[in-house]
């Protein structure tokens, strides 16, 4: 049981975690931390928090369990804020979607890695954002990622792996470096390019018609493009190298593509389309059983 967690941004990971927490009876107070009171109070008054602080100072007096769910360029700034602030036996983490860059921030905060700070990432989300967007059932069946270091407590790690478990979702152990690499393929390359298919074809000429007529499959495709921007530019400034090197991975394999194409190779096309289809048949079959 989790005596007073504290949710230092309380949007639609935060709040859903919070919401979870709460319906499963596996917290007993939950005090929110923001810049944003416009935020914090809907937050109190949607039954998500019981209160709120602005200072994180004074957020974080107290909690047994603090949970960070900023977006990454503000990481190393809440460190610092909650430095010296944090109850002798609290449980730090974060939800953060490239861990070496948290871990470098919780480094410098801190001056070294606390053995009570537990890198996590939540495998979950929607392109919708803010706390009037969570919802208890997010995280149901859905993974998270934690990252512990050689030196992270194991009773933190327990801890942290305890409240996912008990918001629904299965947890994992991975290594930070492998987590990047991995995330950097599956979440940060398909929001790139999805950022990018959109932002390519809103700056044609006759983009109004390309829209209009935009299918279902194009909002499918798309519709990560509509979440936080500014969560995504810090991603990717976070996990740059990973994503790079994804990118021009990619962006050779769609040479191929190209050039299938100019020189009406159609075996190739299919070739490279029924592989694809088979993988993704594969990932579907597997999920789902």
């Amino acid at each position: 049981m989790i005596e007073r967690l504290c949710i230092i941004g309380v949007g639609l990971i935060g709040g859903s975690l919070a919401r979870a927490l709460r319906d499963a009876r596996a917290c007993r107070e939950v005090v929110g931390a923001g810049r944003n009171e416009v935020n914090l109070q809907t937050a109190v008054e949607l039954g998500v928090i019981d209160r709120y602080e602005t200072d994180l100072a004074q957020a974080v007096s107290g909690a047994d369990m603090v949970v960070v769910c900023v977006p990454l360029g503000a990481m190393e700034g809440v460190f610092r804020a909650i430095k010296g602030e944090l109850a002798d036996e609290v449980v730090l983490t974060d939800v953060g979607s490239a861990k070496g860059s948290v871990i470098e921030a919780a480094q410098r905060a801190f001056g070294s890695v606390p053995g009570f700070f537990v890198p996590g990432h939540p495998i979950a989300g929607t392109e919708q954002s803010g706390v009037e967007a969570s919802f208890p059932g997010l995280y149901n069946d859905r993974r998270v990622i934690l990252t512990p270091l050689p030196d992270t407590s194991a009773r933190a790690t327990e801890r942290v792996r305890d409240m996912w478990e008990a918001a629904g979702a299965r947890v994992v152990s991975m290594n930070p470096v492998h987590h990047d690499a991995v995330l950097a393929a599956t979440s940060h390359l398909p929001h790139l390019l999805a950022y990018s298919l959109v932002d390519t074809l809103a700056r044609l000429d006759d983009n109004d018609e390309v829209f209009e007529y935009a299918a279902g499959g194009f909002r499918d495709f798309t519709r990560i493009a509509s979440s936080d921007p500014v969560m995504w530019r810090d991603v990717c400034l976070a996990n740059g190298d990973a994503i790079v090197l994804m990118v021009e991975h990619y962006i050779n394999d769609l040479q191929v593509l190209s050039e299938a194409i100019r020189n009406r190779d159609g075996q190739q096309l299919l070739d490279v389309f029924a592989a694809a289809k088979a993988a993704r048949d594969r990932f579907i079959d597997k999920s789902s059983g």
